[in-house]
Order: C-alpha cells, then sequence, then structure tokens
C-alpha cells in the first residue's frame, strides 16, 4: 500500500490541516457548494467543498508617518516614573558626593568617613542643608508645570506634546504638592518667602475671579490680603531704605505679591514650547548651581580641639570630629588631612559656627531674622544664639 497524504477516517480520506491561501477569483463550481480550490497548492488536490481559511490581513494603524502615538496612560506611568526617580535618587547622589567633597577627594579618608557617618546621621545632614534645594526645586517644577499644563490644554489634540513639567504637574497627587510648600515654608529663609505667593497660584492656578464672582467685593478681598501683607512687611521695608544699599531685599518684598495677581494661565500657544524648553534648562541650571554649596557643606560638625600635656604648651586643632575610642580622637582638620589625637591630650573642645553661618543682613520681620527660616527661628527662640568663642576665630 502507497503511503498517501490524507489520513483514514470513518467516511473516507479526510484531506490533511492545510495553512490559509490567498483568496482567489470564483471559479466554476464542481458541487454548487462553493468554487473549486486550486490544484496542487500544499502537493494536495483538494476537493470540492472543504471550507478554506481566510487569509489573515495585516492590522495597520492609522498613523501620521514618522510618528509614534504613545497611549495617555504609557505617557502617564513614564512621567510618574522619571518624576520619582528624579525626587528619590538626586538626594541620594548628593549624599554620596558630600563625603567624597568632605574628604578632599582623598579616597582612604572617603573610606573613613563612610564607615563612621552612619546612614541616619547622614539623612539628618542632608535633610537639614538639603531640604531647601529639594523644596525649591519641587516648588519651581509644580508652579511651571501647572501654568505649561493649563496653557497646553488650550491648543487642540495631537498639536504639541505636553511639556515635561506639565506632565509631571498631571500625574502629582495635590497632597504631595502641599506638603512640597509647607517644606518651602519652613526651611526657606524668610527673605525668600514671599516668592512663595505667585508659586503657590501658580501651582494651584488661583485666579481673582475665584476669590468673588462680582468685582467690587473681588477688589476688597485682594486689597486686604495686600494691606495684610504691607503690615507684616512696612517695619523691614522701612528699615531696608534707612540702611541703604538693600536693593535685593526691597525688590523680593514687593514685586512677588504684584506678580502673584497675573501669573496665572494660560498663555498663548506661540510661546508654550520655547518657555517650556527654557524653563527646564533653567530649573535644571539653578539647581546644579544651588547644589555646590550643598554638596560642599559638611556632614560633621565643625570644632575647636585645645591639644597638650597637663602644664605644657597647647594647640588648637580646627576641624570635624570623626569618631572617637579609648586610644585615639580622629580628627578630619579643616585645611585637610586627618590627625590621630591620644584621648589623654585632649584638654578642651568648643562648637564653632561656619562662614556660611554667619549673618550678611542687619534686618528683622518681627523679631525673626530675615536670614532665618521659621525652623531656625523658632529655635532660637527656644535656645538663644551663645556668645561665639574666641577660639573660633582663630585660623587652625
Amino acid at each position: 500500500m502507497s503511503a498517501a497524504t490524507t489520513a483514514a477516517g470513518g467516511d473516507g480520506p479526510v484531506p490533511p490541516p492545510r495553512s490559509p491561501v490567498p483568496d482567489t477569483a470564483a471559479g466554476p463550481t464542481i458541487d454548487g457548494t462553493g468554487p473549486a480550490s486550486p490544484a496542487g497548492v500544499d502537493g494536495v488536490d483538494w476537493p470540492a467543498g472543504v471550507p478554506v481559511a481566510e487569509p489573515v490581513e495585516p492590522i495597520v494603524a492609522d498613523v501620521e508617518p514618522g510618528r509614534v502615538r504613545w497611549d495617555p496612560a504609557e505617557r502617564r506611568a513614564r512621567a510618574s516614573q522619571s518624576f520619582w526617580t528624579a525626587a528619590v535618587g538626586v538626594p541620594a547622589i548628593f549624599s554620596v558626593l558630600r563625603l567624597g567633597v568632605e574628604a578632599g577627594g582623598e579616597l582612604q579618608t572617603t573610606l573613613l568617613l563612610v564607615a563612621n557617618v552612619g546612614p541616619v546621621n547622614l539623612l539628618a545632614g542632608f535633610l537639614t542643608t538639603a531640604a531647601r534645594l529639594l523644596s525649591t526645586g519641587l516648588v519651581a517644577v509644580f508652579a511651571l508645570g501647572a501654568v505649561l499644563a493649563v496653557s497646553a490644554d488650550r491648543l487642540p489634540p495631537g498639536t504639541r506634546r505636553r511639556p515635561l513639567f506639565a506632565r509631571w504637574a498631571d500625574i502629582t497627587p495635590a497632597w504631595v504638592v502641599l506638603a512640597s510648600f509647607l517644606l518651602a515654608l519652613i526651611t526657606w529663609p524668610l527673605l525668600y518667602l514671599p516668592l512663595l505667593l505667585p508659586a503657590f497660584v501658580a501651582a494651584f492656578q488661583l485666579r481673582s475671579a475665584r476669590l468673588h464672582e462680582r468685582v467690587v467685593p473681588r477688589l476688597l478681598i485682594i486689597v486686604a490680603l495686600l494691606a495684610g501683607y504691607g503690615w507684616l512687611m512696612l517695619p523691614t521695608l522701612r528699615e531696608a531704605v534707612q540702611q541703604g544699599g538693600e536693593e535685593l531685599v526691597l525688590a523680593l518684598i514687593v514685586v512677588p505679591p504684584l506678580l502673584a495677581l497675573f501669573i496665572a494661565g494660560p498663555l498663548p500657544g506661540v510661546v508654550i514650547r520655547p518657555l517650556a524648553s527654557v524653563t527646564e534648562v533653567a530649573v535644571l541650571a539653578t539647581l546644579i548651581w544651588a547644589a555646590v554649596p550643598v554638596i560642599s557643606t559638611p556632614v560633621l560638625p565643625l570644632t575647636v580641639t585645645t591639644v597638650g600635656e597637663e602644664n605644657g604648651p597647647t594647640e588648637d586643632v580646627r576641624g570635624h570630629v570623626v569618631t572617637t575610642d579609648d586610644v585615639n580622637m580622629v580628627i578630619l582638620q579643616e585645611q585637610g588631612g586627618v590627625r590621630y589625637v591620644p584621648v589623654g591630650l585632649v584638654r578642651a573642645q568648643v562648637l564653632c559656627p561656619s562662614e556660611e553661618e554667619l549673618p550678611r543682613h542687619q534686618l528683622r520681620i518681627h523679631d525673626f531674622h530675615v536670614e532665618d527660616s521659621l525652623l531656625e527661628g523658632m529655635g532660637r527662640r527656644v535656645r538663644p544664639v551663645h556668645r561665639i568663642d574666641a577660639t573660633c576665630r582663630t585660623p587652625g
């Protein structure tokens, strides 16, 4: 019996499975059930009446050539991932860089700091010094993003891709935005707090029309708010004018509340794309510029340690205490290098402020120094600033 390409069935030979073939023009029927199949397909002469699979036609999306259309949900996921990567990764990178900078770029000194500066101390040092930078970046992103978002919504759909800051503002919950403003409120110096007024108005799109539906009550509310702000800042303004040379202070107090009246969007469609590109670069450059002092700020406190024999001459070692054990006190000297001082030779030690902590303005806002934050100002009420020791003024 010769080999056949068919399998034996109950009623006769059954044709083997066949792959789909392109549809052919209708031809003469054999038994009236359908067109005859072309002979010789897959090496088999198919009998009449055997159903033929429909050809699979490719599905082509109606998209613009050379342009990829992202799903909105995927865009939001990508924007959320990039935002939280920046919010979490940047502080971690800064914390590691601070140890390297404080060690003077020396590998062994960096390893010494890594071994003795715990993650809790590193996090506490970062929060006390870099929380201001972090809140500044978040406030700038949310304020600019909200203005760009409301402006992009006025454009025809699909004409422009939404700016990055606008996408970040869209996927960020309102409580995160509010928390960033609260963090800025307690960590920014009082001198820069007026800048939060236009930023808050822009982030939440608080237009004057929302104050009251009628014009006259709306104007009265605005005048009352400006009067309250003037009562708070008028003594400082008067003192700044009397001292002279405080143009920056005057601008930071006067301009922000006036800017808050007009900063809410939308913006003209022509300026959205150029403004988005410029603001993204400007925010990044500002954060890099502001990050330089944050990275160079020491993690360890600055001290002056008096070293010497009991009845002999003494020496003042100025630097940061890394660790202390039963034998030595390890001091990272301010001028570089690590010094191991025997514990028995330590005679005295005082805590000293750094040069960045010394005040540059002699202005106050209702008993709070303009260069102090609300957190620092309340702390000074509990623990007033002590008199700086004379050894702190002597270079090591």
